[in-house]
């Protein structure tokens, strides 16, 4: 073509009006691809100090951040000095308005719910921190309202959508391994304290720069308690510490009933995340659990958990064992008296068993070097995403929906949750979701919905 009739044919497109999608203009309701998504952060002192940051990197435009420590979030505040600050998530979402378009919830998991409920209601894409709720009455609730804001919504565990993953999947789908008829997922952690037999019989004076009443949101009322006493063995139950002596705040929380979900509500969102979806999980028929001495307020110091999964469509039965507290399954023949990986996933198939170490380099293998060797062959075939804040960044944009969105966290939260039942109870437990009771395990039934203090609620 002449540069004179490109020019001309240029120039008469340019006269035609043009109608553009509104979500490529951007407006009330709706961001254009080219506009920087604005984040207000609730909780940005401990883990949210490091995932604020990513969030920031990736592309999110910090202008609000909410903390209960002034000293704990310090680090944060320093970090982003142009955003406005809060200690009350409600008050944040009020005096915001339509400055933030998204929520960063990096709350101690009993106040995951209320952050991201208020969030949602506000119209506000949400990203919480795992697992999204510390009860199944709250996880529907919370998916439920997600689907009725129709905003982009994401969970922080390890994506299925990573390298890793997706070799997982395509080795499993490839079918070298047989038919899964179980998996393993073991880990270390608490590396907090847990085990506790009662909650502590000394105060200390609560800190000037932390607001206690705010800290506790709904659950009952209690004294703050700072530190456990040098000669208090507590601290030194735990395979690892982490937070060294605290007994609540920070960090120190998951381990209580009351505020956190243990050691399977911290990693089994991580490694059940790529479980569930190479597998095509769906809720679990039945769950029981054994554990070391069981409390009334506090996670034990080990468990074992085992999920029992029907038939989905051409994959077997399959029971699903998870382990805790340094305890591992027993390991396979295959690797000739070598030992397990502190911290792992196993698939045992009818053809062979593939270990996956979560730490080291170890990776991926298939305990047959044939068939090892063999999956190295194998094509890679699904799409890598594999970037937490970036999924939901695009996401937020409008794009393709978050792989850990709060439809799909449902189940892995799920997961989590009602093995700590059957760990809390010391029965097996039967969750009916249609009718979102447990009707084989009345104290497991009670403990689906929570009771809340202090005029909080959902």
């Amino acid at each position: 073509m002449q540069r004179r009739r490109f020019m001309k044919l240029g120039f008469a497109a340019a006269a035609v009006p043009t109608i553009v999608p509104r979500h490529v203009l951007g407006g009330p309701g709706h961001t254009a691809p080219s506009e920087r998504i604005t984040l207000g952060g609730v909780g940005i002192g401990g883990v949210g100090h490091g995932q604020i940051k990513g969030l920031a990197k990736t592309g999110f435009q910090v202008e609000a951040l909410c903390d209960v420590d002034d000293l704990h979030a310090k680090k944060t505040y320093d970090k982003f000095p142009q955003a406005r600050r809060y200690r009350d998530f409600r008050e944040m979402l009020a005096k915001e308005g339509d400055k933030i378009d998204a929520v960063y919830c990096g709350t101690p998991d009993h106040t995951h719910a209320f952050v991201t409920l208020a969030a949602l209601r506000a119209k506000k894409h949400v990203c919480c921190v795992k697992p999204l709720t510390r009860s199944i009455e709250e996880c529907y609730k919370v998916v439920d309202e997600a689907k009725k804001a129709g905003v982009a919504t994401q969970v922080t565990a390890t994506p299925w959508t990573n390298d890793a993953a997706c070799r997982v999947r395509e080795i499993i789908a490839s079918g070298i391994l047989g038919d899964i008829v179980e998996a393993y997922a073991w880990t270390r952690r608490p590396v907090w304290p847990q085990g506790m037999p009662s909650y502590p019989s000394f105060t200390t004076p609560v800190p000037s720069t932390l607001d206690w009443d705010l800290w506790l949101g709904s659950a009952e009322k209690r004294p703050y308690a700072d530190k456990w006493p040098a000669d208090n063995p507590i601290p030194k139950m735990s395979p690892e510490a982490w937070s060294g002596a605290a007994v609540y705040h920070p960090f120190n929380h998951r381990g209580w009933y009351d505020f956190g979900a243990g050691a399977l509500g911290d990693m089994g969102c991580h490694w059940a995340n790529t479980i569930y979806k190479a597998l095509e999980l769906g809720h679990p028929s039945m769950i029981s659990a054994s554990c070391t001495r069981a409390s009334d307020v506090a996670f034990p110091l080990a468990s074992v958990v085992t999920f029992d999964y029907p038939k989905r469509g051409s994959f077997p039965e399959l029971r699903f064992t998870w382990c805790d507290g340094l305890i591992k399954p027993p390991a396979p023949k295959e690797l000739n008296g070598a030992p397990m990986p502190k911290e792992g996933v196993m698939y045992v198939g009818t053809k062979a068993k593939m270990l996956i170490a979560m730490e080291g380099r170890d990776g991926i293998r298939i305990l047959n070097p044939k068939l090892d060797a063999l999956a190295k062959t194998i094509p890679a075939t699904l799409p890598r995403r594999g970037d937490i804040w970036k999924e939901w960044l695009v996401a937020c944009k409008g794009g393709e929906k978050a792989g850990c969105d709060f439809d799909w966290a449902l189940l892995i939260t799920e997961f989590v949750l009602l093995g700590n039942l059957a760990v809390r109870t010391g029965g097996s437990v039967a969750f009916d979701p249609k009718t979102m009771h447990v009707a084989n395990n009345p104290a497991a039934d009670a403990l689906l919905r929570l009771k809340y203090h202090n005029g909080w609620k959902l």
